[in-house]
């Protein structure tokens, strides 16, 4: 990435590329919280902050001010690709969009993934466990939604590297990179354009999310090729990225905080409510909105044509809303996290996403109940609008 002016005032010049936001946001955000809960950019076209959960909750709500054509607040106008339904569609289209993969991500649907995922995570912690050290984000964490989203869209896990290519480059590289965001989205569009055509050739296509977007209808007719293309790719990315950052996030805390992993693996039953106290603490996704008319919130005015960082993460920490809320507290009762997002584009992935992190954590700390932090080699975290750890070495036992 090329060098990037330092920020000197987080209120008025913020940058969420910068490498003090990337290593570790939280104090920013505290800070801003605190003295400025709605910061504002001239970089990346004009860019809004909100960083109160309320302020972000009414932004999330709120689409007839704010449009999520645009979800990635970038430093030129995105290229022309077809969009990514349902999540860049706005109403009244947004509600079949969103209708045409519900059946897919429904609680019984994926708790028929159950099986697959836990034969992934064995497979994995079977490589790990009796070694002295290992990646836990490149050797476990990246691997798992990998398999997984591959084995529900019906595609060979083989493919697990180029999906993580396309991923680097969509979601980081492509942010200040246009060339390489459109020569990513076009491979994409050409796989699975491949993978549709080879089914359609099928006397008796499999049962996976690519056959089941061949046959969906809305209003009676076949999706268009941009929503159809636009679709798998947003599963795709958005299946893998989004829960690779929040498994290894996870491992992160656990390799931290002694007494909380000691805790649940003396205390299995505590998972679910960890689950969702690490998805609160350590959310991993940023989107963004659209300012399309003017409005005001809390104050300031939203002007048409900027952008907001619509930051859950922030929101999540807020204590105005969670009591201690930069501590993370493995068996918090009442826990209304915006992990998943907020408002009509909140996650259809979430009971997907909870199930792969739970196993993964479960099988991990079943095998490998003791893992600290290399201290000879450094942690890495993503840059952009998902947030986890990239390079997490660890010496086990």
């Amino acid at each position: 990435m090329t060098s990037r002016p330092p920020v000197t005032d987080w209120g008025t010049d913020f940058d969420h590329l910068d490498p003090r936001w990337i290593e570790n946001p939280y104090p920013i955000w505290d800070d801003l919280r605190q003295q400025c809960p709605i910061a504002h950019t001239e970089r990346f076209l004009g860019v809004y902050l909100p960083t109160r959960y309320q302020d972000v909750r009414a932004v999330a709500y709120d689409t007839e001010h704010f449009s999520s054509h645009r979800v990635v607040v970038r430093e030129t106008m995105p290229p022309a690709r077809g969009g990514a339904p349902p999540i860049t569609t706005d109403p009244p289209k947004h509600r079949g969009a969103k209708n045409v993969l519900l059946p897919m991500f429904t609680p019984d649907a994926i708790g028929r993934h159950e099986p697959k995922t836990r034969e992934v995570c064995r497979e994995l912690v079977d490589r790990i466990a009796g070694k002295r050290s290992c990646d836990a984000a490149v050797d476990y964490a990246q691997e798992i939604p990998v398999r997984v989203i591959a084995h529900m869209l019906g595609v060979p896990e083989r493919d697990g590297d180029q999906f993580r290519k396309w991923i680097h480059e969509i979601l980081e590289l492509g942010i200040t990179d246009d060339t390489m965001l459109v020569r990513a989205s076009d491979e994409m569009t050409a796989y699975f354009r491949r993978e549709a055509d080879r089914r359609r050739a099928m006397a008796n296509k499999p049962d996976d999310l690519i056959s089941h977007l061949i046959d969906a209808r809305i209003d009676g007719n076949p999706l268009s090729d941009n929503h159809f293309f636009g679709t798998l790719r947003l599963l795709l990315v958005a299946g893998i990225d989004t829960t690779w950052s929040a498994i290894g996030a996870c491992l992160w805390h656990l390799a931290t905080h002694d007494e909380d992993r000691r805790r649940l693996v003396a205390e299995p039953g505590l998972l679910s409510s960890a689950v969702e106290e690490f998805l609160r603490a350590y959310a991993p996704v940023t989107m963004a909105r659209e300012v399309i008319k003017e409005t005001r919130i809390d104050g300031t005015t939203f002007r048409p044509g900027e952008m907001v960082l619509l930051s859950f993460p922030a929101a999540n920490r807020d204590p105005a809303m969670f009591p201690d809320a930069d501590r993370v507290v493995i068996d918090r009762r009442e826990n209304r996290h915006a992990a998943f997002g907020l408002g009509i584009h909140r996650c259809i992935g979430s009971n997907l996403a909870r199930m792969e992190i739970r196993i993964a954590i479960e099988q991990w700390l079943a095998r490998i109940p003791e893992f600290h932090l290399d201290p000879s080699a450094p942690v890495t975290w993503s840059e952009g609008t998902v947030r986890g750890p990239r390079r997490l070495p660890v010496n086990l036992g």
